[in-house]
């Protein structure tokens, strides 16, 4: 897929996964450095969220589990909020948190609990 195509299949995934506030912030990466803008857009959503074998939750699960496990929570936030808007239930987050819990241990799983906490009472 061409440069350009890449791009806007990344800017429509990123418009699915997060509002237009969580879109803004992570906009302001083009001021630090355009090149790495571009390669987390085109990429990052372009070529790999714009898949289609697996659909957004399942790749939004896939995602939440990543970020747990390497203790990547500024990220985790944002993608908790992803999840919510594409159909992923409380339930369903609280429940891939406890199943990490045996993988990852209970201090990332505690601060993977307590930022959906704060995501959900701020939904």
């Amino acid at each position: 897929m061409e440069n350009s195509k890449r791009y806007e299949a990344g800017m429509d995934v990123m418009k699915k996964l997060f509002s237009d506030e969580v879109r803004g912030g992570m906009e302001g990466m083009k001021e630090i450095s355009p090149d790495f803008w571009e390669m987390i857009v085109s990429f990052g959503f372009g070529d790999t969220y714009s898949r289609e074998v697996l659909s957004l939750s399942q790749k939004e699960i896939i995602t939440l589990t990543a970020l747990i496990t390497q203790g990547a929570f500024d990220q985790l936030k944002v993608h908790l909020q992803a999840a919510l808007k594409i159909g992923l239930t409380r339930d369903e987050i609280t429940e891939i948190i406890i199943h990490c819990s045996a993988y990852t241990g209970f201090p990332k799983a505690v601060q993977a609990m307590g930022i959906a906490g704060e995501v959900f009472d701020g939904s």
